[in-house]
Parts: structure tokens; sequence; C-alpha cells
């Protein structure tokens, strides 16, 4: 059985999606050796057990758009890549629950130590058929589950079917948000399960939801400021929840609010960290489509965002004006 308080434990910090970096050839294949060198630039950054969790193959991972060995060889990269030195999560995202004990079986032989699962999209399936879909992953192997609610894909997850899921072992952890109302839904599930579970915040409520007794944060800015993201959490760790809200004000504000305007040109996730890694000088590429490439028509808009937040080493104007065109 799952050493639940070990992993529950270890899941704690800035939960961080790697991208997935694709080569500029005709395929877009992946490129390894550019996971492999982010790994390590996160892993040099202050992302290390303790205060990290890296996720491979998320949603920002273009977990979409891969097949299936592909999924399974970005994760070999990042598992052994990361030596230990890190948790590895993987994107187990999938319509089919068959698939998704191919995915769980295949992430244990690996050695991921969790596996990030959400409620099958584009049919409107029932807390039912998740229930199922998730009891299935957690009788496959022998591995941590994460939980994500993603709401905005089909189902979203109620207090009661996790007060289901609190009883299953392999369940460690919830990545959670929920719609932003105002009646404290978000806060309930945190404050209610939080000794459970090792609740992920995604919805960048972090000073509130620390308080609650969550674990961990998705962040986006580690992936081009990991120095930053590691001091947000020693910071939220610390107590000092004032400072750690400025910050997230000057610094992941304006990320997401060039990215609700990127919004209305392309749909996906994950475009605007690989533009901001190209913009420090990192590897990076473009999304595989349907995500259309962003790096032309918002790099500069970019970069002064960068610029305005203090992100270090970003690159000057014009620099990249004629990559990738």
């Amino acid at each position: 059985m799952t050493d639940f308080e070990r992993a529950r434990s270890r899941l704690q910090g800035c939960y961080t999606t790697i991208p997935t970096m694709f080569r500029d050839d005709a395929d877009l294949s992946v490129d390894h050796d550019a996971i492999r060198q982010h790994v390590r630039f996160l892993i040099d950054g202050g992302l290390t057990t303790g205060s990290a969790v890296l996720l491979a193959g998320g949603a920002a991972g273009d977990f979409s758009t891969m097949t299936f060995d592909e999924r399974l060889s970005v994760w070999e990269t990042a598992i052994d890549e990361s030596a230990g030195r890190v948790p590895i999560a993987v994107g187990g995202q999938t319509l089919s629950t068959l698939e998704l004990v191919r995915l769980v079986k295949a992430a244990a032989r690996l050695g991921a130590d969790y596996v990030q699962v959400s409620p099958p999209f584009y049919h409107a399936h029932t807390e039912g058929d998740f229930l199922d879909h998730i009891t299935a992953a957690a009788d496959a192997a022998d591995i941590g589950l994460i939980v994500y609610n993603t709401y905005w894909t089909s189902l979203g997850l109620s207090s009661a079917l996790v007060e289901k899921l609190a009883g299953m072992p392999n369940v460690v952890s919830l990545k959670w948000a929920t719609p932003d109302t105002a009646m404290m839904t978000f806060e309930g599930v945190v404050s209610r399960f939080g000794q459970r579970f090792a609740i992920i915040d995604n919805q960048m409520r972090y000073v509130t939801s620390h308080i609650l007794g969550a674990r961990s944060i998705e962040l986006h800015v580690a992936n081009y400021w990991p120095q930053w993201a590691a001091a947000l959490w020693h910071k939220l760790e610390r107590g000092e929840y004032a400072e750690a809200q400025r910050d997230m004000v000057k610094v992941a504000m304006p990320f997401m609010s060039l990215w609700v305007e990127m919004e209305s040109y392309t749909g996906g996730d994950g475009y605007l960290d690989k533009l901001c890694m190209e913009l420090v000088g990192l590897p990076s590429s473009r999304n595989r489509p349907p995500t259309r490439d962003v790096r032309g028509k918002f790099r500069e808009q970019a970069r002064q965002m960068l610029l305005n937040a203090g992100v270090p080493n970003v690159v000057g104007a014009g620099t990249l004006e004629t990559a990738h065109v």
C-alpha cells in the first residue's frame, strides 16, 4: 500500500508544470534535451523536495497533443533528470478509464511519485462515473493520486464526492479550485479537508489557503523565475503573509492579466510560460496546434511585463525579433 503519510508530507511547495518543449521540425517532435535542461534549471533555482513538486505532461505540458508513448517518454525524461531531488507528478488526464489504468501502471513502473487525475472531459459525466474512474486508478498501482477539480472542462467535484475520496488511501492530494463566487466554497473544502489531503491551491488564494492548511501552490512564474517562487513559498511557511501577497500582486498578477488577454487569441495552456522562458534566455518552443504560436504577437508585451515585475535576465528589445518566424 502507498505510504500515505510520506506521500502527503512530500507534496508541498510550488506545484510547477514543466512545459513540454518541441523541436522546430515538421512534426514538432518532443525536445527531450530541452526538457532535461529545464528540469535542471528549476532544481538549481531552488525547486527541490520540501519546496516543490514538478508535474510532467500536465495541461501546460501539452498532454492533449501527445500520443500515449510521447506522454510516457516525457515523464521518463523528467523522472530521470530529477534523480530524486524533487518529487515528480505526471499528468494522467484521459477520456478513457482503460487508458487511465495503463497510465497509472506506467507511472508506477517509471518511478513517478504521483499521478494527477481529472474527471473525464468532453462528455458530461456524473460523480458516480468519476468515482469509478478514480477507483480504477487507485486499484491499478501503488502510487499516490492527485485529484484535480477541473470544473471548467466537465464535472465539478462536490464536497460529498470529496468525502468519498477521503476514504481512498491512494488519494493523497486535491488540486483545488472552484467557480469564483462569494460563497467561500473554495475555502470550505480547504478548511474541511486540509488535514486529510495535501491540498494544492489552483485558485491563487495562496495566503488564505495556506492559513487554512493547504500544502502547495500552483505557480506558473516558477518556470522562468524559480528563485522567486521558492522564496514566496518560504514566506508563506514563515507566516509572512502581507509580504507574500504584495509579491503576488507585483509579479504573478501581471502574468495572469496578460494570460487572460492572450486567451482571446488562442486556447490551450503553457504558452505564456514558454514565451517568458524564451525571454529570459531558456530553451523553449511554441505549443503544438491547435494552440497558435503566440511568440511574435505577444513577445514585446510579455517582455515589458517581465521587466516591470523585476524578473532578472530579461533579453533586450529586438534580441529575439527574428527568432522562430
